[in-house]
């Protein structure tokens, strides 16, 4: 059963090692075949060497396995929140990458210093409020994902491709489980240049870009009338 995306969310979890997002057997990544709505994630706690497209289950919205004797990832309440909340999204990253987990763990917003940061995001990429004690206690996981759209709802998850969990981490996602990872890996990176602008700014107020330079960035790539990279045509 989905065999193919089998293959491609094993690769991209694969893939969080090689770029160096992860470690021990932290993040996950998850995809969604569009048609039946079923999910692929990583299994709990399988360590990624170890790690076979055969050994990743296949959950229902709901949440019960569907194929697989492995264990889902522990987030997977999360994924399936996101993507009910977010039809339009086919891939979802989760990851403790140590920059953006900075972030997440001052509770503070990435800003937006620059073009680098505009080519991919349209504006600070956000981090949620902390989770209510009945929140934690409750449906944790499941809770996070609604704290996770509330928080990007605006502009949409379509062009925030990010988000900050409050003292957890980050959240990417894209069209599928690729997509996802490469949000993922540009949002650590320029969580890492946000630091180090704050590190060579010596007092005042953190300069944010001009607002005109960042939509001009942004929409050029995102936008309904995007002229960056190669035609369709």
């Amino acid at each position: 059963m989905l065999e193919k995306l089998k293959e491609e969310v094993c690769a991209a979890n694969l893939e969080l090692v090689k770029r160096g997002l992860v470690i021990s057997t932290w993040g996950n990544v998850s995809g969604r075949d569009p048609e039946t709505g079923l999910i692929v994630i990583k299994p709990s706690g399988v360590a990624y060497s170890e790690m076979l497209p055969r050994d990743l289950p296949v959950v229902a919205p709901d949440g019960h396995t569907v194929e697989g004797s492995l264990r889902p990832s522990s987030d997977t309440p999360t994924h399936l929140a996101l993507y009910s909340a977010f039809p339009g999204i086919g891939g979802i990253t989760h990851t403790h990458s140590p920059l953006a987990v900075a972030f997440a763990q001052a509770g503070r917003p990435i800003p937006a210093y620059g073009t680098t940061h505009a080519d991919c995001f349209p504006g600070p990429v956000p981090c949620t409020r902390r989770m209510t004690p009945e929140e934690i206690a409750g449906d944790y996981e499941y809770n996070t994902g609604l704290v996770i759209a509330e928080t990007v709802r605006e502009p949409g998850a379509d062009m925030m491709r990010a988000v900050l969990v409050h003292s957890h981490g980050p959240f990417t996602w894209g069209p599928d489980a690729m997509a996802s990872v490469d949000v993922a890996e540009i949002l650590e990176a320029v969580a890492g240049m946000a630091i180090n602008t704050e590190i060579l700014m010596t007092a005042g107020e953190m300069p944010q870009m001009q607002r005109e330079l960042l939509e001009r960035h942004f929409y050029r790539k995102h936008g309904k009338n995007a002229y960056y990279g190669q035609s369709d045509g």
